[in-house]
C-alpha cells in the first residue's frame, strides 16, 4: 500500500504587511470617497473639490505610513525587550527556566515523564529554548517580530491606490457628473477589495464584498449628508 504524503503550503504573511495593506486600501476608499462627496454636498465647485481629494490622498497616505511605522516600531520594540528578557533568564537561571517549561507541558497534557525529557533536550539548545519560551509564554516568535518598514509603505501605498479611485473623474472631467463616477468607481473598488480579503482569508468572496460594499456606502451617506446640510447654511 503506498502512502500519500501531503504538504500543506501556507502563505508568508508575517511582517505585518497584510494587515497594513488590507487597511490601507480600505481606508484610503472609504476615507477619500467620503471626504470627496464631503465636499460635493457643499457644492463648493469642481476645483475646490478636487483640491480636496488630492489633499485627502496625499496628507492621508503619509499619516497612514508614518502611523504604521510608529506602531509596528513601538510594538518590535515591545517584544525584543521581552525577548530579551526571556534570553537573559535562561542564562541565568536555566534550571528554574526548565521547571517552567516542563510544567508548560503537562498543562497542555503531556505526560509528565516526557515533559520532563522534552524540556532537558530542549534546554540544551539556547535558540530551540529561547523560541519555544518564548512561543509558549509570550505567543510570539524571535525571527518574526514583524517589519516597520515593510509595514509603512505597504499602508502608504495601499492607502494611496485606495484613495486615488474615487478622486479619477474630478481629474479628467469637467461634466458634471463627477459624483456618480465617484460612487460608481467608489463601490466598484469597494467590493473588488472586500472580495479580494473574502479570498485570501477564505471567508467568502461575496460576503466580504458586501460588508466592504456597505460600510462604504454609509460612510459616504452621511459625509454627503454633512456636506449638503452645510453647505445649505
Amino acid at each position: 500500500m503506498t502512502v500519500k504524503h501531503y504538504e500543506v503550503h501556507h502563505r508568508q504573511i508575517s511582517g505585518g504587511w497584510f494587515r497594513a495593506a488590507i487597511f490601507g486600501i480600505s481606508d484610503g476608499l472609504v476615507t477619500n470617497v467620503s471626504l470627496i462627496l464631503g465636499f460635493a454636498g457643499a457644492n463648493p465647485g469642481h476645483s475646490v473639490i478636487r483640491l480636496a481629494g488630492l489633499a485627502g490622498l496625499v496628507a492621508g497616505g503619509f499619516s497612514m505610513g508614518s502611523g504604521e511605522y510608529l506602531s509596528m516600531r513601538a510594538q518590535k520594540e515591545l517584544l525584543e525587550s521581552e525577548i530579551e528578557m526571556e534570553r537573559k533568564a535562561l542564562v541565568e537561571n536555566p534550571v528554574e527556566e526548565q521547571q517552567e517549561l516542563r510544567q508548560l507541558f503537562i498543562d497542555r497534557g503531556i505526560e509528565e515523564e516526557l515533559a520532563d525529557r522534552l524540556s532537558i533536550d530542549l534546554m540544551r539548545d539556547p535558540d530551540l529554548a529561547l523560541r519555544t519560551h518564548t512561543r509558549e509564554e509570550l505567543g510570539i516568535d524571535p525571527s518574526a517580530t514583524g517589519s516597520p518598514w515593510m509595514a509603512a509603505l505597504s499602508s502608504f501605498w495601499a492607502f494611496v491606490v485606495g484613495a486615488f479611485i474615487p478622486l479619477v473623474p474630478w481629474l479628467w472631467s469637467t461634466t458634471g457628473n463627477q459624483v456618480y463616477w465617484s460612487i460608481t468607481l467608489a463601490g466598484i473598488g469597494a467590493a473588488v477589495v472586500g472580495g479580494a480579503i473574502g479570498w485570501f482569508t477564505r471567508r467568502g468572496i461575496w460576503r466580504s464584498a458586501a460588508r466592504q460594499l456597505v460600510i462604504a456606502a454609509l460612510a459616504s451617506a452621511v459625509t454627503f449628508g454633512v456636506g449638503r446640510l452645510v453647505g445649505a447654511n
